[in-house]
């Protein structure tokens, strides 16, 4: 059912499209989201066993998403950019559909504590809840997606500003990310880098081959397809899993953090490097570092990256040093140790020097005992 109702969407997509298209080719003048729902609105009222079946508020989402995707469109053109005329919507290409809480849908509780998710026309559906809605929150917008053979319901919440910021632990701590550590701590803590592409590529390298070895279209090469989906998408959650992990370790142990502010593109754009670098996952484990220490009213500081890796966080004299030479060894002060390490707590350093924090005001810091 939950097909259905998915079907009915696209196809009431395509139809106010091809409308949009064929009103501008015949009058010269577009159609607006009002007009369109006077229409749609008929349209399932004479059909009540097919369209009649959709919930009306879920079928304005439906509407108003073609009207986002004109103005988007249109203001695209505008600034110059490329237009980016919407598109029909194929059967793949068509997976979401948005329902105003509490109109058509809602998440039931039995007297066991058992969650489940009714949705008109469909019933009460089991569901594994992720977590739990804050008392004070109000619930919004629900979005049933479909996702390789799954179905998963994200919930908009209209929360209130409950941050409170927790008790201060008197620790900063100076990250440096690499490949073959995701990162590495000032504190001297190495987080390995578990390559989850490098450990499943072997069996997607073997669907990729046999994907191509099958007629072209044909049912079992997009049971393969469907197998290789699948095969991303758990790689995606192991990846965001540990990155969720470590960050939020981080966030709870730690006052301040200080992040290299890399612009990642030299690396996913190398050949050599590329395939390693959207393995590690850096720019979400930096957004998952922010957005977390946003939460926990502790700041992240980006600082520049220049010598970070070739000064002594020792004495800070330059030491050169190829990428090949994994110690440092100062000539001055002596200091030996590993080159991620040294590079993290000349970042600590420099965003202790940093007179605003992420939030904007001015902070003060202390150097850790032993850092810097």
């Amino acid at each position: 059912m939950l097909e259905f109702l998915v079907e009915q969407h696209r196809l009431v997509y395509n139809l106010a499209l091809e409308q949009r298209i064929n009103t501008y080719k015949e009058n010269g003048k577009g159609i607006t989201y009002p007009s369109q729902w006077k229409h749609f609105r008929d349209l399932r009222r004479d059909n009540p066993d097919t369209l009649g079946l959709v919930n009306v508020s879920s079928l304005q989402q439906t509407l108003r998403r073609l009207d986002k995707a004109y103005s988007a469109f249109f203001r695209r053109l505008k600034s110059g950019e490329k237009p980016g005329f919407p598109r029909f919507k194929s059967r793949s290409r068509f997976n979401t559909i948005e329902y105003t809480y509490g109109d058509g849908c809602k998440l039931r509780t039995s007297e066991n504590g058992r969650v489940t998710f009714y949705v008109q026309n469909v019933g009460e559906i089991r569901v594994c809840y992720h977590r739990r809605i804050p008392e004070n929150a109000t619930v919004k917008h629900a979005y049933i997606t479909r996702r390789n053979g799954r179905w998963y319901v994200s919930l908009a919440l209209d929360l209130p500003n409950t941050n409170v910021p927790r008790e201060p632990t008197g620790r900063q701590v100076g990250v440096d990310v690499g490949l073959k550590n995701i990162a590495v701590l000032s504190t001297g803590e190495f987080i390995q880098n578990p390559r989850w592409m490098q450990i499943n590529l072997a069996k997607l390298r073997r669907l990729q081959r046999h994907a191509s070895r099958q007629v072209k279209g044909n049912q079992r090469q997009r049971k393969t397809y469907q197998q290789i989906a699948k095969l991303y998408e758990h790689i995606e959650h192991q990846r965001r899993d540990c990155l969720h992990k470590q960050s939020k370790r981080l966030v709870e142990g730690y006052d301040l953090i200080a992040i290299e502010d890399l612009a990642l593109a030299f690396m996913n754009r190398n050949r050599h490097l590329a395939l390693s670098s959207h393995d590690a996952g850096f720019g979400i484990f930096r957004q998952m570092l922010e957005y977390k220490a946003e939460s926990a009213g502790i700041p992240v500081v980006a600082v520049k990256p220049a010598n970070t890796s070739q000064a002594c966080s020792g004495c800070g004299s330059i030491v050169p040093k190829d990428l090949s030479v994994r110690i440092h060894e100062c000539p001055q002060c002596g200091l030996v140790l590993d080159r991620d390490v040294n590079a993290a707590r000349n970042i600590l350093t420099l965003a202790l020097q940093t007179p605003l924090g992420r939030s904007g005001q001015p902070v003060t810091w202390a150097v850790a005992p032993g850092v810097g």
